[in-house]
């Protein structure tokens, strides 16, 4: 939890090129310079490095066993590196307390004390810095403001929601301002309306404090939705870093196709390249076009085309080929298709609901395509 020490310097206003021009920001600039940690022969953070400007909002994104609450807990304090290090503001950390970072902490579990109420355990931080009590009251009632909880102010914990005793835990973590906020999946406990509801708090919340937050999530939704830049980790390693849209239409490699979103990994043969744009042919011979940044231009490729990049008619058209539905689901605002194609390849097709879209039988014949930019050429 943020304590205020004087190790943090003081705070600074600034702008952010990703946000409006009066947004204020206090955040600190994070440098990862090649971190190892291990444990014994096994490589938990392998050489990686990553650099977070002040200010900003990243999602550290990857699988179970990935590395990214290691990487967390590194820059955290709570574990030690055994390589490399970690600069907050230029300054090396690897030597300063957990409790003196100065960092704002919001764990996956609310960690809220029983026995205070909402504005006690809101207020344990600026009491633990010696803070006098009309600059707590004053932040204490600002922050419970924020996070739209005054009224729950006399509350104890066990007398709230789940969803509520989590904006407790970020009330608390965020009551000193602090340069830095970490978060550790903090909203995998929730339900899923209450957590789309909390990413789009937490969102907003980043735009108005203008701290750098450091987020951990396995849930490729969240990261989507909140992050200004993800950073995707296998394997111990950063395996591609970018913002939202750049990650999920242009994905540097197949782990990164395959686990952030649905997909279609389609083998194809390169027939010609001009400049960008690749012609392709699948083994059942659908010819079809793709955007590629990969510097391949002869043999094999994958594409990948995202489910609801396909577009679906009864009818043969130039550019489409025939498939054959092997099933088909209602989701309310989505068909959810599958359809397999001639040479024995599976689709996965995902079409908006509309007043004219009907649900197709198993065993019917579709037509589908894309087009180029609708298709990406994997490295």
């Amino acid at each position: 939890m943020a304590d205020g020490s004087a190790w943090r310097s003081e705070r600074q206003e600034g702008t952010s090129d990703r946000t409006a021009p009066s947004r204020q920001v206090i955040g600190s600039s994070i440098a990862v310079r090649d971190v190892v940690k291990t444990y014994g022969s096994f490589r938990a953070a392998d050489n990686i490095s990553l650099d977070v400007q002040p200010g900003e909002f990243i999602t550290l994104l990857g699988p179970s066993g990935s590395g990214k609450t290691t990487l967390l807990n590194l820059v955290a304090g709570f574990q030690k590196i055994n390589g490399g290090e970690i600069l907050v503001d230029g300054r090396p950390i690897h030597n300063v307390p957990t409790h003196r970072r100065g960092f704002g902490m919001v764990f996956q579990s609310y960690a809220l004390f029983p026995n205070m109420t909402v504005t006690q355990n809101v207020a344990f931080p600026m009491r633990m810095a010696g803070l006098d009590r009309q600059t707590t009251e004053r932040r204490v009632a600002e922050t419970l403001e924020m996070m739209r909880l005054s009224e729950h102010a006399a509350k104890l914990p066990t007398q709230m929601s789940g969803g509520q005793q989590q904006r407790v835990a970020i009330a608390r973590a965020i009551v000193m301002r602090p340069k830095v906020v970490l978060m550790d999946e903090p909203l995998s406990a929730l339900d899923r309306r209450l957590r789309e509801s909390i990413q789009i708090e937490l969102r907003d919340l980043h735009q108005r404090l203008g701290s750098t937050i450091l987020f951990v999530t396995h849930d490729q939704g969240e990261a989507l939705t909140m992050s200004d830049r993800i950073a995707v980790l296998d394997g111990g390693r950063i395996v591609q870093v970018g913002n939202p849209v750049d990650i999920y239409r242009h994905p540097a490699n197949r782990f990164v196709a395959s686990f952030v979103g649905e997909s279609n990994l389609i083998d194809a043969e390169i027939m010609q390249k001009r400049g960008s744009t690749m012609t392709l042919r699948t083994r059942g011979g659908y010819v079809f076009a793709a955007e590629s940044a990969s510097g391949i231009d002869v043999g094999r490729a994958t594409v990948l085309v995202r489910p609801e990049r396909i577009v679906v008619g009864d009818a043969p058209l130039a550019n489409t080929m025939p498939v054959t539905v092997t099933s088909a689901l209602f989701l309310g605002e989505i068909l959810r298709i599958e359809a397999r194609t001639a040479s024995g390849e599976t689709l996965l097709i995902r079409s908006a609901d509309g007043a004219d879209r009907r649900l197709p039988s198993v065993g019917e014949t579709l037509h589908v395509g894309w087009r180029a930019e609708d298709c990406w050429v994997l490295a």
